[in-house]
C-alpha cells in the first residue's frame, strides 16, 4: 500500500468515527450526505459555520451517543 493510500484510509477511517460519535452509524446513508451536502455549502467563517462547529466542539468532549439515540432510530435503515 503506497503511503497516499494509507493516508486516504486513515482519512475514511477517522471520518466513519465520527460518524459514529455523533451517534449516527445506523442512520440512512442517503440522510447523511444530504446533511453533508447542506453543510458544505456553508459559507466558513460565517454565524451558519459558527453554529455547527461550535457543537462540534463541544460534542468531541463528551463521549459518543450511544445507538439507542432517538436521532439513529428516527433516522435508521440503510439504503
Amino acid at each position: 500500500m503506497t503511503a497516499e493510500r494509507k493516508e486516504e484510509a486513515r482519512e475514511k477511517f477517522l471520518l466513519g468515527g465520527i460518524v459514529v460519535k455523533a451517534g449516527l452509524s445506523k442512520a440512512d446513508r442517503a440522510f447523511l450526505l444530504g446533511g453533508l451536502l447542506e453543510l458544505a455549502t456553508v459559507i466558513p467563517g460565517s454565524s451558519e459555520h459558527r453554529w455547527p462547529r461550535d457543537i462540534g466542539e463541544e460534542a468531541f468532549k463528551a463521549p459518543s451517543l450511544d445507538s439507542s439515540s432517538q436521532r439513529v432510530e428516527e433516522n435508521a435503515g440503510w439504503r
